[in-house]
């Protein structure tokens, strides 16, 4: 007997960006929701490799949610090639996923930064989106800036934006189990 996992209606493509906390969280968010229904779910982290990022650790344990870790943890100021290279690997594997149609969320966390640190160009980003299987729901993250180009293509876009932090009025840095 052949079960048909439920899918997505309609896959839509959804930006989270700005100065403020919390783009990826938001991202994983969604994905948790999605997966209480019944989707699968794959994030793909460009720049963030081999990283332990509290969340990735607890996404190591949640059924039906996949991730991937490209790029260095090390802060880039203009990017190697190492860095180039890594980019140039997790696009292709962010293809090869969204094209597979086997998830229905799919998520690009800093990919605005790549874009926006010359790692990645736009274009193929631009061409994932275009040419997603129609009930795939993308989720691009970034940085303080996304490309115009995404946002005008995003069917959401949310700005983060900081009204205070702790960071700047009282200078305590990232915190364990907090911010990462």
């Amino acid at each position: 007997m052949s079960t048909t996992r439920k899918r997505l209606n309609q896959g839509l493509v959804q930006v989270y960006f700005g100065r403020g906390k919390g783009k990826t969280t938001a991202a994983i968010g969604q994905g948790i929701r999605a997966i209480g229904h019944g989707f699968k779910v794959y994030m793909i982290q460009f720049m963030k490799g081999n990283y332990k990022y509290g969340e990735i650790e607890s996404i190591k344990n949640i059924s039906n949610f996949e991730l991937k870790q490209f790029g260095s943890p090390d802060l880039i100021a203009e990017p190697r090639e190492f860095d180039l290279e890594e980019g140039k690997k997790a696009l292709n594997f962010a293809k090869e996923i969204i094209m597979s149609d086997e998830y229905d969320i799919v998520i690009l966390d800093e990919v605005g930064v790549a874009i926006s640190m010359n790692v990645i160009s736009i274009e193929p980003v631009l061409d994932l989106i275009k040419n997603k299987p129609e009930k795939v729901e993308l989720i691009l993250t970034g940085g303080p800036k996304m490309h115009p180009k995404l946002k005008q293509l995003a069917d959401l876009v949310t700005e983060m934006r900081m009204i205070k932090h702790y960071y700047s009025s009282q200078g305590i840095t990232a915190r364990y189990g907090i911010e990462y």
